[in-house]
Formats: structure tokens, sequence, C-alpha cells
């Protein structure tokens, strides 16, 4: 039995932890702690497939320091293994390593039974095909003795010639290639353009096929997806989870981690550009396309990741006031970022907005155009840091808030990320107050014929983001919920579900095994994180001058799979007619693939940005007003008319002070921070 001087093991991406007695294989404490992790040889160290990879330096948020001395040596079992297979540096075999110590151990998305579905579609809006890389065929004239010119300045006067394309730059590496391809194509090549103003490739022959790579590098997960240069057609998309994850779930917890160690930024630049190496490995295995035909590759992300991806210094942005390396777009090599592409590959990642404002609330401004109407729009990019942007033609506002990880599952007493055999979808009868579920990897709801044995395999694991969010607006719907978020415990005396957990009380929303509850804990969780969002698009309505919004878009991996009805009777966004309410998929990613096939578009983007008006949520005096005035369900004092018409909400408690007037038509009023002009 552990007892409380045994070493603590935590293991991620799961945050599941316990202690365990010296000696006891790493395998078998994950599995006696619900962990996902394979093993099909039943610990003999032939399979392979349980391999861990230990976290090493001081861990201030899990109270522990994970030394390389506190798990065992490598034993002959491993050795035999890495002769037979090969084993990556710094993977055990978790069948074969015994814990010795205190330690921070991670799970690949390799290892895991149940890997996250990575559910970021690509939703992108019509655009004008303007590709920064253009193909160019030509026949250069053989050189001969009257006009000795080198191949270099041969295939510049052809393509002037044939193309009108003078005072073109060539580097060392794309000179090489004319050299080759002259002689293979014996005088017929085909040269890639960029922007008009540089050579980026050379092939023999005539060719018609260059290739693209956009990609959205989250908190958590990473999206990327292959696209022809010359059509726009996208060949393949693909997802992976972002191994920074055991660094820290949070953005700030990312930002503690390169604080504390010397080397923790480079570890974790090294980290995101090693799964950006594999995801761009899979993208053109499933495309059919080889790794040097990729010439232009975009990034977008938040601050955090964008600093740490180029490898830039993080720790700025975890104090005020919150200073970027840079807000410009940055252009680069795809060798600089230690990428697998084309020797000119180049690299543009799109412009920052502010200190909590990314690249990728760049892409969502591209890919949604709220500065192109006149509806005052509010975009949402849902994640463990929410990214907000509020206006119309005549002025953008954007704002970050510190939601945390809870909406995807972290935080909660059984929350999982989004994989086979989460609950993802919730009713409850306000009547008998049983619930009823679906479950990722099964199309059938819980109480259907055949739920039983569709999900025998994938089980009943956990419930994620969209899941925890349906079952706590269905609780509070059903009563067993209150608006100030306490479940109430005189609910057990109808249903044998409200059971007591510790102080407080609980909802059994399966029995099974594993049993899965909502805690009070975790409605807590999912307040406080609502509450930030909500806060945060307040301040920016606060700014702007309004008391409502015309349109409400929801992006990014969660947002996109969230019932807006339930997010709103949650009061997770402000009151809207929920018909102006809707997904806007990953916007992020899709800006990013814009940007890949339009130089049009990354102008546009580059001059609206410097346009947008920053408001800086952990400087504003009334941030704090509208959270606590948030974490109530909906909301406290916020009337929600129009989700009053469709959805009987509970009658609301007397609050401290009276509910404002009917909001659903838009009032201008002084905005609280600063007037501007309206461009």
């Amino acid at each position: 039995m552990a007892g409380s001087r045994d070493p603590l093991v935590v293991f991620t991406p799961s945050g599941r932890r316990g202690r365990f007695p010296a000696g006891t294989l790493v395998l078998d404490a994950a599995r006696s702690l619900g962990v996902d992790i394979d093993s099909v040889c039943g610990g003999r160290g032939i399979c392979g497939r349980c391999q861990v990879e230990q976290s090493v330096g001081a861990f201030p948020k899990h109270g522990i320091t994970s030394a390389a001395g506190h798990l065992s040596a490598t034993g002959d079992l491993e050795r035999a293994y890495a002769e037979r297979r090969g084993l990556a540096a710094g993977r055990r075999l978790s069948c074969a390593t015994a814990i010795a110590g205190d330690a921070v151990i991670d799970i690949p998305a390799a290892s895991q039974v149940h890997r996250q579905v990575v559910r970021k579609e690509l939703e992108v809006r019509p655009f004008d095909l303007d590709p920064v890389v253009r193909l160019h065929y030509v026949q250069v004239a053989p050189p001969d003795l009257a006009s000795p010119a080198s191949d270099h300045v041969r295939v510049l006067d052809a393509l002037e010639r044939e193309w009108g394309l003078a005072g073109l730059a060539v580097d060392l590496p794309v000179v090489r290639e004319l050299q080759a391809a002259l002689r293979e194509g014996d005088g017929s090549v085909t040269v890639a353009v960029r922007d008009g103003s540089a050579v980026a490739a050379a092939w023999p022959g005539f060719r018609d096929r260059a290739f693209g790579v956009a990609v959205d590098v989250g908190s958590t997960t990473i999206a990327g997806h292959l696209a022809s240069l010359l059509d726009g057609t996208v060949l393949a998309s693909a997802g992976t989870m972002n191994p920074q994850i055991r660094f820290g779930e949070d953005l700030m917890s990312r930002v503690s981690y390169a604080m504390l160690h010397d080397d923790g930024a480079a570890e974790m630049t090294r980290a995101v550009r090693a799964a950006l190496r594999s995801l761009i490995e899979e993208l053109t295995t499933t495309a059919g396309v080889g790794t040097d035909e990729i010439l232009e590759v975009v990034l977008v992300g938040n601050p955090v990741m964008h600093h740490l991806f180029l490898g830039l210094d993080p720790t700025p942005l975890g104090q005020a006031p919150f200073t970027l390396a840079t807000e410009r777009a940055v252009r680069t090599t795809a060798a600089a970022l230690e990428l697998d592409a084309h020797p000119g590959a180049e690299v543009y990642v799109l412009p920052c907005i502010a200190g909590h404002v990314g690249a990728d609330t760049a892409g969502v401004i591209l890919a949604e155009q709220p500065h192109r109407g006149d509806a005052v729009r509010l975009v949402v990019d849902v994640g463990t840091n929410a990214e907000i942007v509020l206006g119309n033609r005549h002025r953008l506002l954007a704002a970050s808030s510190p939601t945390g990880p809870a909406f995807e599952g972290a935080q909660i007493s059984a929350g999982q990320r989004a994989a086979p055999g989460a609950i993802e979808r919730v009713r409850i009868d306000p009547t008998t107050l049983e619930p009823r579920f679906k479950v990722i990897g099964c199309g059938l709801w819980s109480d259907e014929p055949g739920f039983a044995e569709a999900t025998r395999e994938i089980g009943i694991t956990g419930i994620c983001g969209s899941g925890i969010v349906e079952v706590i607006a269905e609780l509070f719907l059903a009563g067993v919920v209150t608006a100030d978020g306490v479940v109430d415990g005189r609910m057990g005396e109808r249903t044998p579900r409200v059971v007591p957990d510790g102080r407080t009380f609980a909802y059994v929303l399966s029995d099974g095994a594993p049993r899965i509850l909502v805690t009070q804990a975790d409605v807590r969780a999912i307040q406080l994180a609502k509450a930030a969002l909500h806060a945060g698009a307040r301040l920016l309505m606060d700014a702007y001058g309004v008391d409502a919004v015309d349109e409400i878009r929801l992006a990014g991996a969660f947002g996109s799979h969230i019932d807006v009805r339930h997010a709103m009777i949650l009061g997770l966004v402000p009151d809207c007619d929920l018909e102006r309410v809707g997904s806007a998929g990953n916007a992020a990613g899709a800006g990013a693939l814009i940007a890949l096939l339009s130089r049009a578009a990354r102008a546009e983007i580059e001059a609206v940005v410097r346009d947008v008006v920053k408001i800086e949520t952990a400087i504003e005096p009334r941030f704090q007003e509208h959270f606590v005035d948030a974490l109530a369900i909906p909301h406290r004092t916020a009337a929600y008319p129009s989700l009053s018409r469709v959805v009987d909400l509970p009658a609301r408690p007397v609050a401290g002070r009276a509910a404002p007037d009917d909001r659903s038509a838009r009032r201008r009023r002084q905005p609280v921070a600063a007037r501007e002009e309206e461009r």
C-alpha cells in the first residue's frame, strides 16, 4: 500500500498522479491510475508500445523535482529491445522501468491506446488565389565560346525574355539546383519564382506541381494542411498533440518553465519543432508528396507558441507590460526553423497583435473578415487562452482572456481530451433527472438499442470539453446545479444520481467502470473559465460602446464542437440571437491557409492588425467586476432576452442590484476605454 512518503508520480498529458512504493514498474503505476497507455505483449519488453519519456527538472506546479536518477537504470530487457528495434533517446519501456523517486512521466501519443482525435476541421471562405510562388518553364540557350555566360545568367535572361521577370535574386542553394537542372533537362528547366522577385527552386524539364503547408500551432494541438500552391487544392490535413503539454498545460505554466529552467525555452522550442517536422512528414506521406516539394510554410500561433517555435525568449510575456520580441510578420527560411522542406523553402508567420493576442488571432481575422462588414461581430477563438475580437468595418478591438485548460477536459475529475470513449453530448430529463449521452466514436445515444455493444471496445472513459459544458448546462436547466453553481444536495431526494462527495455533492453521469461524476469542483472550474471568457468579451463591448452584439462566431477545436445553445445557457458568451451564433471552425488554420495561397491576403492582414485596438484584460479595472458577475449561470445581472425566448431558464435568484433592462437591441453608450475616432 502506498504511503505518504512514497515517490509521487505525475503522468502527462492526463495529469493523473499517485504515490507508489519504490520499485513499482511505471506501467503498473500508470494502469492503476487509469492512465491511457498501450501494451500488447503484456509487459514482456517485446512490443515496445508502452514507451514513455521522463521530464527532468523541477516542477513547482506539481511540487516535485523529477531527477534522472528517479527511474531505474536501463536494464537488459531495454537494451535487447533497443538492439532489436531501436529506442529513441530519452525513451524508456515502462514495463521494464521502475520508480525510484518523484517523477513526471510523459505518455507520447504513439503510446496511447485512445489517441486524441485532433478535430480542427477547415472551413475556408471563398478568396482569390494569388500565389506567392509561381512556376515558369523556360528553354535556355546553350553556352558557347562567343557568349560564355554562366548558367545563372542565362536562366535569368530566359526568364526576362520569356516571362518579363527582371532583377530576380538567386541564392547559392538555388544556383546549385540551376546548374544540375540545366544539365539534366538539356537546357529546359522549370523555375519557381517567389513574390516576382527571387528564384526559389529549379527542376529539369517541365513541371507543374508545387506545394505549401499551413500550420496552426495551438497550446494543446497542432493542425496542418498541405495544399497545391498552383490551384489551392488541399491535399491532406492532419493534427497532433503539442508535446509542450508536458511542460505545462497552460501558457503561463510554460512561461514559468522557461523562467525556472536554464534550458527550458530551448527545450520547448526543440519539442515543438520536432512535432512540426513529424506533422509535415505525415502530411506529405498522406498526399504522396516529397518534403523537398514543399516551397512555402505559413505558421500561426498565440504569442507564447509564436515565440517558442521561432526560438524567441517567451519570458517577457509572463509579466507586464507583456512585451513581444516582434509584432511584425516574420519571413525566414524553413532551414532556420529546422523544418524539412525544399532548400529554398520560406516560412511566413502572420503578425501578432499584442502581448497576449497573437498570430492565431490575425489568422482568425483574415478568415472571418469582421473588418469588412457593418454588423458588430464577436469572434472568439476558444482554447486554454481565449482570443477575442469585436467590431466591424469602422473599428476592431482585440483582447485575450486566461480561460485555462478546463474547456479541454483538464482540471475536471473525469476529464479527458477529445478521444474515442469520451462523453461529448449530454441531455438530462428535467423530470426524472436521468441522463443520456453520446461518446466520441459511437453515433448512438446511451439510451438507444445497441449502445452497449457499440461502445464495448472503446468504453466510456471520461468526459471531454464539449461534454462538460453540456452536462453543467443541462444540470442547471434541471435544477441540480443552481445559478450560483452549487450542486444542490437536496436533489438527492429525487434521484440517486446526486451523491455526497466529501463536504459537497456530485452528479453520477455514468455508473459504469470508470464511474464518471460531475463534482462541485468540476462546476467551479468551468465557472472560472467561462467567467474569464465572458468578462473579456464584456470589456471589449465596454470599449466599443455597445450593450449587445449582432453576431457571435466561435472558433478553435473546442469552440467548433460545443453546442451554441448550451454555451449560451452556461453564459460562456453574451446574449445574442441563437440564429446568429455559429461555429467558425479552425479559423486560425483557415487564415493560415489563405495567407499561404494569397500574397494580397498577407498584405491585407498586415495592414489590418496595425489598426486593431488592443485591450489588456490584466490591467483593466472593470475586468474583476465583469468576472464576478459572469460566475453566475448564465450571468448575475445580464437578462439574456434572446436566449429566454427559446429556452425556459430557471428563475433568477434575487441579486444585490436590479437586472438591467432588455438588451435585445444594441444601444450605444459612452465607452469605458478612451474613445477613438472611427476610422
